[in-house]
């Protein structure tokens, strides 16, 4: 079947995708609406602005880097939202009689239809208006434009299909789950190159600019602004370079499909003898105390790296942890107490412990039958997390006083940062025992429907009382820094606080040790409703 025939059906295909979506449910079509109408939005106001950029000197650095950054956006999309369109995944065609390389024009023009490819298109149209000086440059704007979207979306295609075994199977399910770590390091970037063109102007932009603009699909735009200067030796290069990449795509995205199409599915298929070897590996377990301590630790550290939910949550909180004071100390702008957030964002994890487990809890429940296993229980919960946050959160301080040279307040960041952990354990066990919640498996929600409530009683109250608990430390490092010899009597700060973090998470165990045997039911009922 030729390329022209079978077009049109792909296209009435993805209509048809979309529109049976929506009817699925209201809150589904709700959602739809609102996301198509604010992108749309941003889209029109985006255009607006690269319209007013329009005669700025540094006009060129600003769209070419949006381009570029818009590039990118589509090269990860599939890898971090692989159920966003079900037509990514061309592995629900392999039982048509279709040829690879009519499939791939086919969902090329398929591929056009939705808000991604409208979004893209209205910044290129922007980015045209707001280098384009004359007519030449406009029409070379207007060519430009079509393989710079093109480009975009087979991008997007042949990354999808290197993927799509990855993207189905449950390891791609955790990247997209990880996605939310992307986006937390994007904000922190953003925010840091915020404050540097603030300081210095859009003038920083010219050298990323200067190489990005041989760069599809920014190389298009860099084509249309060269016209402008008269430079059409470089615009031409610029558009080939531009028509070389989405030939190049295209090509890579068919040969995927025709692998695809011809070559069997193994990945759901797992070696027996690997199979077996995972069964039979214990060196975690060798390294661990032995009896429920160890076995409950164990479990633990293993739901951090196989539950991607549980994962998700780790690797985000490390990564913020690490950025925010060492993003601050680079800047020049930041304090060694900084440091403090990365015993904070990882003394998060400590709360719901119970909702981490899901449905899965009651195999837990059925060994508590007693106070003493229920703190046993925590306790081990509450090591598996030391285990990690004890040489993070060290690491983290230590690197932090490096960059800012301020070694003299080191023991004071470490002692702040050691009672502000003991403070998280002891409030974390107390309100995964008496504020627990779901966490659904599926999707992207880290609370279950109605329990919105009881999530933010547990997190933020836990941390707001977690605050107050390390008040008596923080009142004596204010205390010895304003005195006339404290300098003298810092060093004691990390001792002390040390152990005030130790008593307070000891006594918080063993106030929620109690209330957890007694709320088994209640517990397990709460967790499993998600």
């Amino acid at each position: 079947m030729s390329a022209a025939a079978i077009t049109p059906v792909f296209v009435r295909l993805k209509l048809s995708l979309l529109r049976n979506g929506l009817r699925q449910s209201g809150g589904r079509k709700a959602a739809y609406i609102t996301s198509a109408v604010v992108a749309l939005l941003f889209a029109a106001l985006q255009l607006i602005g690269l319209i007013a950029l329009r005669g700025h000197a540094h006009a060129e650095s600003v769209v070419v880097l949006a381009v570029a950054v818009l590039g990118l956006g589509w090269a990860v999309m599939p890898l971090f939202f692989p159920s966003g369109d079900e037509t990514l995944d061309p592995t629900r065609l392999v039982m048509l009689p279709l040829r690879p390389r009519p499939l791939v024009r086919a969902l090329l023009t398929a591929s056009l239809v939705g808000i991604g490819p409208l979004f893209t298109l209205c910044l290129l149209v922007g980015s045209v208006i707001a280098v384009a000086r004359g007519g030449a440059a406009f029409v070379v704007g207007v060519v430009a434009v079509v393989p710079a979207l093109l480009v975009c979306v087979a991008l997007a295609r042949a990354v999808a299909a290197a993927n799509v075994r990855l993207l189905t199977s449950r390891k791609g399910r955790d990247l997209a789950v990880l996605s939310g770590l992307v986006i937390a390091i994007g904000a922190q970037v953003v925010n840091f190159g915020a404050q540097r063109l603030g300081a210095s102007g859009l003038g920083e932009l010219d050298p990323a600019a200067g190489v990005l603009q041989w760069v599809p699909p920014a190389s298009a735009i860099g084509a249309v602004h060269a016209v402008s200067e008269g430079s059409y030796g470089r615009a031409a290069a610029q558009l080939a370079l531009t028509a070389a990449a989405l030939v190049a795509l295209l090509a890579l995205w068919s040969r995927h499909l025709t692998r695809l199409m011809t070559s069997p599915d193994g990945s759901t298929l797992p070696g027996a003898e690997s199979a077996a070897k995972e069964r039979s590996s214990t060196g975690l377990g060798r390294l661990l105390p032995a009896g429920r301590t160890g076995t409950v630790m164990e479990r633990s550290l293993r739901y951090v790296w196989r539950d991607p939910k549980t994962k998700a949550a780790w690797v985000t909180s490390l990564a913020i942890g690490l950025i925010v004071p060492v993003f601050n100390a680079w800047q020049g702008t930041g304090s060694v107490y900084f440091a403090c957030f990365a015993a904070g964002m990882l003394g998060i994890q400590m709360y719901n412990q119970f909702g981490q487990d899901t449905s899965a809890f009651w195999m837990v429940a059925m060994t508590i039958s007693s106070t003493r296993d229920a703190y046993v229980e925590l306790r081990a919960r509450a090591y598996a997390l030391l285990l990690i946050t004890l040489p993070y959160a060290t690491l983290v301080t230590v690197l932090t006083t490096a960059m800012l040279g301020d070694w003299r307040r080191l023991s004071e960041a470490l002692g702040l940062s050691f009672a502000l952990l003991g403070a998280m354990l002891a409030t974390g066990a107390w309100t995964s025992a008496r504020f627990p919640y779901s966490i659904p498996q599926e999707g992207y929600k880290n609370v279950a429907p109605g329990q919105t409530g009881l999530a933010w009683i547990s997190i933020f109250g836990g941390m707001m009382a977690a605050a107050l608990l390390c008040a008596p430390v923080i009142a004596l490092t204010i205390w010895l820094n304003v005195s006339a010899d404290g300098d003298d009597w810092t060093w004691l700060l990390l001792p002390v606080g040390t152990a005030y973090g130790a008593g307070l998470a000891a006594a918080g165990l063993k106030l929620a040790a109690p209330r957890t045997a007694r709320r088994l039911p209640e517990i397990l009922a709460a967790v499993s409703k998600g």
